[in-house]
């Protein structure tokens, strides 16, 4: 691990914030924006934003745990570099009551080395004659002060598992998954619809509510 501040790092560095910037323990595209929408008020931060390249082992067996040890290598990284800020990590999945709650932690990697396509197909060749579809998905959001004192946060989003795919997303299981309050899966949903009612985007209310309270201390 490097712990020295290049210049980019430098200038970066100089613009955060303890208190108005988020560093989200994530380089996905798709959940860096939708954070960045969520908490415009915020600088959101990615890992490549700050500079942290290293590979972060998620061996815990549940959410929470996975969750907690992003943010933990986060604050040590930036504790490294004295830097001081929010961090946000999170670790969601699908939970599937007939196989015990599986895929849950191994969601990503079901069927191969976060192969969705491989994923759904696994799923859909494990689920053949079950009659028991309910599932849900989870979402497992920690926020981690500058003190490293943290909260989390979580999000549940109840459903089932369709026989076959409906829908025209190709990421992870949404075009498996139909909603009960959406009655429609998440592969048909709107952005916008899928923000409202979905796990992450409970947990994000949740985070929401927190972060306003943090900010009026």
């Amino acid at each position: 691990m490097d712990l020295k501040l290049n210049k980019r790092e430098i200038n970066m560095s100089k613009n955060i914030s303890s208190t108005t910037t988020l560093v989200l323990a994530s380089n996905n595209k798709h959940k860096i924006e939708e954070f960045k929408q969520e908490f415009c008020d915020y600088n959101v931060l990615s890992l490549s934003d700050i500079g942290f390249t290293d590979e972060i082992e998620e061996n815990g067996t549940t959410f929470a745990e996975n969750s907690l040890i992003k943010a933990k290598a986060i604050y040590k990284f930036l504790k490294l570099k004295n830097i001081s800020a929010l961090i946000v990590a999170d670790d969601s999945g699908l939970c599937v009551d007939a196989l015990n709650g599986a895929p849950g932690v191994y969601s990503a990697r079901f069927g191969g080395n976060h192969d969705s396509a491989a994923s759904r197909k696994k799923l859909l060749e494990v689920m053949q004659g079950k009659t028991d579809r309910n599932a849900r998905f989870t979402c497992l959001i920690t926020l981690m002060y500058p003190d490293q004192t943290y909260k989390t946060f979580e999000g549940i989003c109840e459903g089932k598992i369709l026989d076959h795919e409906d829908g025209t997303s190709d990421f992870g299981y949404n075009n498996l998954f139909y909603s009960y309050a959406l009655k429609k899966t998440f592969g048909n949903a709107t952005v916008e619809e899928r923000l409202k009612e979905n796990h992450r985007g409970k947990a994000i209310e949740k985070l929401k509510q927190e972060l306003l309270k943090y900010c009026k201390k």
